[in-house]
């Protein structure tokens, strides 16, 4: 009878994970940027054996299931704001954070902070070819563009080039990365490489930019509503057999105590 707690357990991990998933990919349908997320089974041998505490390849706490990012583009969104910027096709935004690190993102809602650097939304700057994006530091630097500071308008081209007026201040840094699978997900938005990915920097003329625009998450919300449905009814009938077992189960040693 054990047996079956175990078979009913083994059933339940992966759809809790997956309900985890699915909820969090709704939780950032609106997200800019997002990738959602999505499971696969792993080795369930391994995983049993581990419930019976034998040393196996998959630890004890380490549920019977893995899971990958989905980096199919989503929608594009127009904002009209000049500092939204999408990438039309493959490709990343190169962010760094103070301490140097890079990170590497979709989103591309970005702002102007108080220095004058243009920054995502948690801070972190956004790098050209000549380091962060700065406007303010060419603002004073050039008098042909401080001369009439209402007519200051930021353009950035479709391969890239970032323009103040008709001045150019840099070109956008945008990775692109060999294998995706090897980025590790740091944030709803943000990734980092590990030790293999290999990463490089498209050219100028590979480049599609977009400005004023936003890729939204590519989480279809009907799909994952369906599935999250689908994945209730599954966890609930393991929960109904592991409590079914347990009622037997608590029959059988009554009937067999001795008063």
């Amino acid at each position: 009878m054990l047996k079956e707690f175990f078979t009913a357990a083994l059933g339940m991990l992966p759809q809790q994970t997956r309900l985890e998933v699915i909820a969090n990919n709704m939780a950032n349908a609106n997200t800019a940027g997002f990738k959602r997320e999505s499971v696969f089974e792993r080795n369930l041998i391994d995983a049993r054996a581990n419930f019976y505490n034998v040393k196996g390849d998959v630890e004890s706490d380490d549920p019977p299931i893995g899971s990958y990012i989905d980096f199919e583009n989503g929608a594009f969104q127009q904002t009209d704001n000049p500092l939204d910027l999408a990438i039309d096709g493959k490709g990343f935004f190169v962010l760094q954070d103070e301490q140097g690190s890079e990170y590497y993102t979709r989103s591309g809602h970005f702002r102007l902070s108080t220095d004058g650097t243009v920054t995502a939304m948690d801070g972190k700057m956004l790098m050209t070819d000549e380091g962060p994006l700065s406007i303010q530091k060419d603002l004073f630097k050039d008098p042909e563009i401080t001369k009439d500071s209402k007519s200051q308008s930021i353009k950035i081209a479709e391969n890239g080039e970032v323009f103040l007026d008709n001045t150019h201040i840099g070109t956008v840094l945008v990775a692109n990365i060999e294998d995706m699978k090897s980025l590790d997900r740091i944030s709803n938005q943000n990734f980092i490489p590990t030790e293999g990915t290999d990463v490089s920097y498209m050219p100028a003329e590979e480049i599609r930019m977009k400005q004023g625009w936003l890729e939204g998450s590519n989480v279809d919300i009907i799909r994952e509503m369906v599935s999250m449905i689908e994945l209730q009814r599954v966890f609930e009938a393991g929960s109904k057999v592991i409590h079914t077992n347990d009622s037997t189960l608590d029959s059988s040693i009554k009937l067999g105590r001795y008063y």
